[in-house]
């Protein structure tokens, strides 16, 4: 295969769509990308259904959709059409890679990253990063004929892959908490000086977590423990005021989540693999829940932190407002503990994996 054209920049096409947690990684590569060849062409391919469709123009950058090429686990009448499927969806596939002159195809899991891998074998070189602590049916494809495959962490399910953590956005991965603490307190509206635990469970919620802290809050405010709690959008939580206790703020999104790792001494939250990343590149102790389904993939994305001592995992059946009390207050208001937990989440951090894998992405795109 030949490198780009002499004298033309460098033209990176990212496949990482359906959820954040595939289109952030795709995202952090770009900026990343450009800032180290502002002259560099990207180009994102999406699919009709996915976040993508959102994220993508509001991060500046141009997206192609592709038909999806979805794996049927058993078999059903999806299955009989999965060879038009295919067809159609490499022939799109190979149009937008020769349009944009593609010189390197990065993927990150996800239905239309199989089709990227797909369309770009035999044609254009390919990287594959899986963010999971176990790959995906997409990753597990595209490896076999990658010039590169990149993990997360180690024992990811794909062989001969580079560990280099996940790509980050610039504003987490430059993010000095204690610097930006006040600021976060105010824009928040939390107590400038009292423990604040963190506590969310994705875009949408998480019934487990809710449930836990909304029973738990008058322990938390007699204590004198803060809390900002994302509950979703479409959830609510009862909460009653304490006299006197830091306030529990309660918000449906959190749209600033660089501020609320700043306004945070300890989070409570889920485990995907891009949370675990933000939470260990900034540097923030972190009690996991994981998320009961799959493959378990949550609880094997919080392993690593949780063995450095930097978090701990309660699965999601004990989370009770009983288990709050007992064991994260008593956390929370451990200023010792959280130091030395905040040093250790630190060292399984994910601050460099953006530069390495534009570097990648550029040293493949040059050959």
């Amino acid at each position: 295969m030949s490198g780009p054209v002499a004298g033309r920049p460098p033209s990176v096409v990212v496949a990482g769509g359906g959820t954040a947690g595939h289109i952030e990684p795709a995202m952090a590569l770009a900026d990343a990308v450009r800032r180290m060849r502002p002259d560099a062409r990207i180009l994102a391919l999406g699919t009709e259904r996915g976040l993508e469709n959102r994220i993508v123009p509001e991060r500046g950058y141009p997206l192609e959709m592709v038909p999806p090429v979805p794996m049927p686990r058993k078999a059903s009448t999806e299955l009989l059409k999965m060879p038009m499927k295919v067809r159609e969806s490499v022939k799109r596939t190979r149009e937008v890679l020769d349009a944009a002159e593609a010189d390197v195809v990065v993927g990150f899991g996800g239905y239309v990253s199989l089709s990227a891998y797909l369309g770009a074998r035999g044609r254009v070189p390919i990287v594959v990063h899986e963010a999971n602590a176990s790959a995906g049916l997409s990753n597990k494809v595209g490896a076999r004929f990658a010039e590169r495959v990149l993990a997360a962490v180690p024992d990811s399910g794909l062989p001969g892959a580079q560990t280099i953590g996940i790509p980050l956005r610039e504003t987490i991965t430059s993010l000095d908490r204690a610097a930006l603490r006040a600021q976060a307190r105010a824009y928040f509206g939390l107590h400038p000086q009292a423990p604040t635990i963190l506590v969310f469970g994705g875009s949408q919620g998480a019934q487990t977590l809710n449930t836990a802290f909304s029973g738990a809050a008058d322990a938390l405010g007699r204590a004198g423990i803060g809390v900002l709690h994302a509950h979703g959008p479409k959830n609510t939580l009862a909460l009653r005021e304490v006299p006197g206790a830091p306030p529990y703020v309660a918000v449906p999104y959190l749209d600033r989540m660089d501020l609320a790792y700043a306004a945070a001494d300890l989070v409570v939250c889920r485990s995907g693999a891009m949370t675990v990343a933000e939470v260990s590149a900034v540097g923030l102790p972190g009690v996991f829940v994981p998320l009961p389904h799959g493959n378990g993939e949550q609880a094997l994305n919080a392993q690593p932190v949780v063995s450095a001592g930097g978090a701990r995992l309660v699965p999601d059946a004990e989370l009770t407002p009983q288990r709050v009390t007992d064991e994260v207050l008593p956390l929370a208001g451990d200023a010792h503990r959280l130091r030395e937990m905040s040093r250790a989440t630190l060292g399984t951090g994910h601050r460099e994996a953006d530069r390495v894998l534009a570097q990648i992405t550029l040293e493949v795109a040059a050959q």
